[in-house]
C-alpha cells in the first residue's frame, strides 16, 4: 500500500524526520510519502497556528487526492489539525497521529498520560480527547516546556526534560502508558519505553500501523467518491 504522511507545518527538515519514522514503522511492501505545505507556520503550537496551517494543508490534500495514488493518509500533527474535515472529504482513510496514539494507549493501558511540548497546546489536545469521547481514559495532559522545533536537535537537555516529565507522569498520574504528544518526539518512543518499562507511544508509528491494519482488513479500500472540494 501507499501511505501519504502530511506534516501540516512548513518545516521540511521535520517532515523528513517524520517520514523516516513512518518508514521504520511500516511493513515491507508499504510505501510512505511524506510532504508538507510550502507556506504556513513553521511549527503548530496552539490553536492560532493550527488555524493558519489549514489552507496549506487542505490545498496539499486536494492535490494529492487528485493524483489517486494513495491508500491512506496520516496527518502528522499531534493536534490532529483539520482531521475531521479531511475525514469527511477523503476517498481513503485519514488518521491523525493524536487519534492513533490515544487509541494505541487505550489498547495497552486502562489510563494513559500525554507528554507534549508547550502549555499552549494543552487545550487543543484536551478538547480533542473530549470530542473523541476519551477524556475518562486520559489521566492528564502534560507540557514539557520544550518548543516543537527544539526537538529536531535532540539535545541531551531536551531529551532529559521530556524524560523528567514522563517520570512525573508515572509518579503522579497513575497511568499505565505515556503518549508522546508531538510528531517531533517520534525518535524517543523506543528509548523511553526501555528506560521506564511501560509503553511510551509515538503517534506516527501508531498511525502507520493502523493504516496498514485497515488496508489488510479491507476497511476503506473501496476509494469512495470524494466529497466536494475542501474549504
Amino acid at each position: 500500500m501507499h501511505i501519504l504522511v502530511i506534516n501540516p507545518n512548513s518545516t521540511a527538515s521535520m517532515t523528513a524526520a517524520i517520514g523516516a519514522a513512518a518508514r521504520r514503522a511500516a511493513a515491507p511492501g508499504t510505501t510512505v510519502t511524506a510532504v508538507n505545505p510550502a507556506g504556513g507556520p513553521p511549527a503548530i503550537q496552539g490553536p492560532e497556528d493550527g488555524a493558519a496551517a489549514l489552507p496549506g494543508l487542505f490545498a496539499l490534500f486536494d492535490a494529492a487526492m487528485a493524483q489517486g495514488n494513495y491508500d491512506a493518509v496520516v496527518i502528522a500533527c499531534f493536534d490532529d489539525t483539520g482531521l475531521m474535515t479531511l475525514k469527511e472529504h477523503s476517498p481513503v482513510p485519514v488518521l491523525g497521529i493524536g487519534e492513533a496514539a490515544f487509541t494505541a494507549a487505550m489498547l495497552v493501558a486502562e489510563r494513559f498520560s500525554v507528554v507534549t511540548t508547550l502549555a499552549v497546546s494543552l487545550p487543543v489536545i484536551e478538547n480533542n480527547l473530549a470530542a473523541y469521547g476519551w477524556t475518562g481514559r486520559c489521566a492528564r495532559v502534560r507540557a514539557s516546556g520544550v518548543p516543537v522545533l527544539d526537538l529536531e536537535a535532540a539535545a541531551v537537555s531536551v531529551v532529559e526534560t521530556i524524560a523528567a516529565e514522563i517520570a512525573r507522569a508515572l509518579d503522579e498520574d497513575g497511568c499505565g502508558a505515556v503518549v508522546l504528544g508531538c510528531a517531533g518526539m517520534a525518535e524517543l518512543a523506543e528509548q523511553m519505553t526501555q528506560r521506564f518499562g511501560i509503553p511510551v507511544i509515538d503517534g506516527v508509528a501508531a498511525a502507520v500501523t493502523f493504516c496498514e491494519a485497515l488496508h489488510r482488513a479491507g476497511i476503506g479500500n473501496s476509494r469512495r467518491a470524494p466529497a466536494p472540494a475542501l474549504p
